[in-house]
């Protein structure tokens, strides 16, 4: 296993990361003791990183993960969110922050953790998660319950506008995550995050490498939001990967996991065979000209996405 340092806050994390969300039956039912096996599997084989989510199962993925590092948190980097609990619940006022993050604790069975991110911003006010949520959050860093804290969502813009304005009175975060905006499908974070976060020394953390199961075997779930186009060329994608014999979620893997400013890959596993397979594509040697192949094959409809959140907080005009 590769790892990288995350920006400047000197964690060396596992360059491919586990994504917790399948453990709160995001992507379909997971089974709790297959979950468990997968993280000691996951741990066992080189990956530290780990990230979760209240929102994630509605607890449940932060519950399930909590019972899994039990003994083991010592060997992980450990993150969580804030701000999103639900579909529609989004509440990132100081006192809900302060009171998720003593949640998210007793669920995951620690008393501190390594990075604390603000989740999806795109669905609040920005002024809110500037003035209130950031500071709010700087305060449970000062007093020890996070090592590190940053903001995540997939409005890449507003990612950068809210670090800009932070870093204009204090320190800029220090982790920014971007999912579904870098992998063989889409690739418009190098245009719009990736330089600001070279200049600030900020982590990098790219999640959703299989844009959110669009290019897995078993396609992308039922909620997924992209349109009918992205979908069918996804399925396209997949099976042009399996009449060559590979997978198209191995690829697609090794893709993202080439990134440079990238200091962490988060893919989603709830299975030992998940692990295992995602751990053997990380490890593998990458095929430079098919991914060009494929790029190609895609590119009528590459750079695709759809709106979330706030209508003043998008990248681009519906």
């Amino acid at each position: 296993m590769e790892y990288a340092t995350l920006g400047r806050t000197g964690l060396r994390v596992s360059k491919l990361g586990f994504g917790a969300s399948p453990l709160g039956n995001e992507f379909g039912e997971a089974d709790p003791a297959e979950g468990e096996r997968a993280v000691h599997c996951a741990i066992d084989l080189g990956i530290n990183y780990f990230d979760v989510a209240p929102y994630y199962g509605r607890t449940l993925a932060e519950t399930r993960l909590g019972a899994a590092l039990e003994g083991r948190r010592d060997k992980v980097v450990l993150a969580t969110k804030c701000g999103r609990y639900d579909v529609d619940g989004f509440d990132f006022s100081a006192a809900r922050i302060r009171l998720s993050i003593d949640e998210s604790l007793q669920r995951l069975r620690t008393d501190y953790l390594d990075v604390f991110l603000a989740h999806d911003i795109e669905f609040a006010d920005a002024r809110q998660v500037v003035e209130e949520a950031i500071p709010t959050m700087r305060e449970l860093q000062q007093e020890g319950k996070a090592r590190f804290i940053g903001i995540t969502g997939l409005q890449l813009n507003m990612l950068r506008r809210v670090a800009e304005r932070i870093g204009a009175e204090a320190a800029p975060v220090d982790a920014i995550l971007s999912y579904c905006r870098y992998n063989l499908l889409i690739t418009d974070m190098d245009d719009l995050l990736t330089p600001f976060v070279q200049r600030h020394g900020i982590g990098l953390i790219n999640a959703s490498p299989l844009h959110m199961g669009l290019l897995t075997a078993g396609g992308p779930p039922s909620w997924h939001p992209a349109t009918a186009e992205v979908k069918e060329m996804g399925r396209r994608l997949v099976q042009f990967c399996w009449q060559l014999g590979i997978r198209a979620s191995d690829l697609a893997l090794q893709f993202c996991l080439q990134h440079p400013d990238v200091a962490t890959t988060l893919a989603g596993m709830s299975t030992v065979e998940h692990v295992r397979q995602n751990v053997a594509a990380a490890t593998g040697s990458v095929d430079a000209a098919l991914i060009v192949e494929v790029r190609t094959l895609i590119s009528p409809f590459a750079n695709r996405i759809w709106p979330t959140g706030r209508p003043e907080n998008q990248d681009y005009a519906s």
